[in-house]
Order: structure tokens, then C-alpha cells, then sequence
């Protein structure tokens, strides 16, 4: 992962002196006079928001590798996309004038970041991204793995055999949850044919996982009796930021956003049917 986002800095970074008046889009004014004055500018941020996903990671991670790790980790990981994506922008107005990416252009795999690596370098470059990416699913099965065993302690998953391969903290294997991803992935895959095709259901899921963090985190807060004014600030700033971003996101539910809805509704199906069940059963 080190060699990764060192490679995404130093693309980035190459390109970026090739237009260096990129460096204006630090500044939050631009971004929001685009909003306020571009017609439709508002659901600009169900693409803007594809580049914060990952983020989503780091709650799974913090219970394996503890808030500190990620919290150092986290400063060079921004730092070098943010070098990235301003060497994308940079290579976009230098070589192609600014011009609009049009459909058509992604349908014949015209791609930014793979566009500002030199061409001898293009294989390589490939293939530590296909790397990064079979890493990065890391988070997906120890967040699913992580998830189910909390949900089966608290009564709310049907009873699976969970493996505990080392001593270590932290360290588990579900296998009947590990089929399912399996299998979840493939139909997925077939599903939506093309990664594009996927960037409706993956964004929808993503703030709404946002979302669900900010109310479990503030009912924490209640819990732990902080003041209520701070409380409800911090609610009032995260979800109007968080379901701007998800009004933003439902502009892409006819094109794939319902998934996300259908896997998440059967999951909660799932674990209602369960708690019920033995709630039923305790009753009687």
C-alpha cells in the first residue's frame, strides 16, 4: 500500500507543474460558487463524492489496527490523493483544454488516471493498481466478518461458526459469511458488467453507511451524558453535509442505486426476523 500511494504522489506531482493553477481548488470558495451558480451543480456531488469512498474503510480498520495507526496513516494517504487527483486536473487542462469527458470518450476507455502515467510506465502502473485493489477488499471481508460476529453477540444474526485463526486480537474468520461474499461479488460483477455501472449502488451505500455512523455515534454521545448542545450541533453539521450528499446520490437510483436498497432491505429482513423470533421464543 506504501508503494501505491506513493506512486499515485509522484504521478500526481509530475503532472501538476503542468498547470499549476489547479492549486485554486484548495480554496472552498470555487466549490461553492459552483454549486450556487452552475444550474444543475448541486448533483455534481454524487461525483464528487466517488472520491471520498474509501473513507468508509477506516471504520472497520479502527477496530483491527486502532484509532492511532489510522489517524497517522491517514495524513499521508489524504496527501497523496489529493497530489493525485490535482496531477488528473493539471493533465486534463494542459492536454485536453479542460474539454468535457463525454460518454462516449469512457465508453472507449478514455481514463485521466492512467492517461498522466508515461507510457512506459503504463504496465507497471496497472499492475500495482490491481494489487492495491485485491488489498483494499481486505476491509470489505474483515468489516463483513467484524459486523456479523457483533450482530450474532447481540442476538441479531442466526448462529454461524466462526473461526478464530490466531491468538491475535481482532483475528476471526466466518466462512458461511465468506461464501456469501463470494457469492455476492460474482452476481454483482455480472449484474452491473462495467465499474462505471457500479458508481450508482457503490455511492448510495457509501452515505448511507455515513449516515448510520452519525446517529450511532451520536446516540453514543447521549449515552455517555455529553451536553446536549454539543450533541445536537454535531448532528446538525455532519448529516446536513452527509444528506447532501445522499439527495445528491438518489439522482443515480434508477441507474443502479436501487441495488443497494434491495441488499441492505434483505440483510434488515434478515436480522428482524431473527430478533423477533427469539424474542417471541423468550415471551412464551
Amino acid at each position: 500500500m506504501l508503494v501505491w500511494f506513493t506512486m499515485l504522489a509522484a504521478l500526481g506531482l509530475v503532472n501538476l507543474f503542468s498547470e499549476l493553477s489547479v492549486l485554486k481548488a484548495l480554496n472552498p470558495y470555487y466549490g461553492i460558487k459552483l454549486l450556487i451558480t452552475y444550474p444543475k451543480g448541486f448533483y455534481i456531488l454524487g461525483g464528487v463524492f466517488l472520491c471520498t469512498t474509501g473513507a468508509e474503510a477506516l471504520y472497520s480498520d479502527l477496530g483491527h489496527c486502532g484509532k492511532w495507526n489510522i489517524r497517522y496513516s491517514w495524513i499521508l494517504v489524504k496527501s497523496c490523493l489529493i497530489l493525485n487527483y490535482m496531477g488528473q486536473a493539471a493533465w486534463m487542462l494542459h492536454y485536453h483544454n479542460g474539454d468535457m469527458i463525454t460518454a462516449e470518450m469512457i465508453e472507449k476507455g478514455f481514463n485521466p488516471f492512467y492517461g498522466i502515467m508515461p507510457g512506459w510506465f503504463l504496465y507497471f502502473g496497472i499492475s500495482i493498481a490491481t494489487a492495491a485493489t485485491i488489498i483494499a477488499s481486505q476491509a470489505l471481508i474483515s468489516g463483513s466478518f467484524t459486523l456479523v460476529s457483533e450482530a450474532i453477540r447481540l442476538n441479531l444474526w442466526p448462529k454461524l461458526k466462526i473461526n478464530y485463526p490466531t491468538e491475535t486480537k481482532g483475528q476471526l474468520y466466518v466462512p458461511a459469511v465468506n461464501t456469501l461474499l463470494f457469492a455476492g461479488c460474482i452476481g454483482v460483477v455480472l449484474f452491473f458488467k462495467k465499474a462505471t455501472n457500479m458508481e450508482a449502488a457503490y455511492g448510495l451505500a457509501i452515505t448511507a453507511t455515513m449516515i448510520a455512523t452519525s446517529m450511532l455515534f451520536a446516540n453514543y454521545l447521549v449515552l455517555h451524558r455529553r451536553k446536549p448542545v454539543l450533541v445536537y450541533l454535531y448532528l446538525l453539521v455532519y448529516l446536513t453535509i452527509e444528506f447532501g450528499f445522499f439527495y445528491a446520490n438518489l439522482e443515480k437510483f434508477p441507474h443502479g442505486g436501487y441495488v443497494t436498497l434491495v441488499v441492505g432491505g434483505l440483510l434488515f429482513i434478515v436480522m428482524y426476523a431473527w430478533f423477533r423470533a427469539r424474542k417471541i421464543k423468550t415471551d412464551m
